[in-house]
């Protein structure tokens, strides 16, 4: 009985995530950037942001060492430059488009259990990195502390990495690799839903 509530633990936990009210896209916010405070709380304010960061965590343990800790620095790594990007003004079209992408490959790569080089896994999770990074950069007001909301994004990055992580650890068992499954098709499917309404 035990193992039958823990396999439904993570696909459980994001459709739990799915129902919460702060499920809509946490980008296009402007005036919001005050600080530390709202930076961290800016990555847990959208259902885009929370599927994409917990997915390069299950991939990471689907995938071992040493991708479980590669995939997690890169992703903030590269999204620090992303929004350094954003902050000076460089134009990135498509950011909305690919941050919907990343919930819709990432979860395709946690369904599958997907094992690419581990080079193509941290180029992957990197461009979805830069991406993320840019849309929260190019949002920052003048005038507003840049460096303050950037380390409470990234910090808040890292803590949605290390839950995705914490329960793909679960892949050791059998059960654990079916529900990290279904958790990678909850994901894709929250992804496709973000695709669309950037496309419409």
């Amino acid at each position: 009985m035990n193992r039958i509530r823990a396999s439904c633990l993570a696909p459980g936990l994001l459709l739990a995530l799915l129902a919460l009210p702060s499920a809509a896209s946490a980008h296009i916010v402007r005036g919001e950037a005050v600080g530390f405070i709202s930076g961290f709380e800016h990555p847990i304010s959208g259902l885009d942001h929370i599927v994409a960061m917990v997915a390069v965590g299950l991939w990471g343990a689907q995938l071992g060492r040493p991708a479980i800790w590669l995939l997690p620095v890169t992703f903030p790594l590269v999204m620090a430059f992303g929004g350094f990007l954003g902050l000076i003004g460089v134009h990135l079209p498509g950011s909305e488009i690919a941050i919907a992408l990343s919930g819709v490959c990432l979860g395709a790569a946690v369904l599958a259990e997907l094992k690419p080089p581990l080079w193509a896994a941290a180029v992957l999770v990197g461009i979805f990195g830069l991406f993320h990074g840019y849309a929260h950069g190019s949002e920052l007001p003048p005038g507003e502390n840049a460096l303050l909301y950037s380390l409470g994004f990234v910090l808040a990055t890292g803590l949605l990495h290390a839950t995705g992580i914490a329960l793909g650890l679960v892949h050791r068992w059998r059960w654990g690799r079916l529900a990290l499954r279904g958790a990678g098709a909850a994901i894709m499917s929250c992804g496709a839903f973000f695709l669309w309404t950037a496309l419409t």
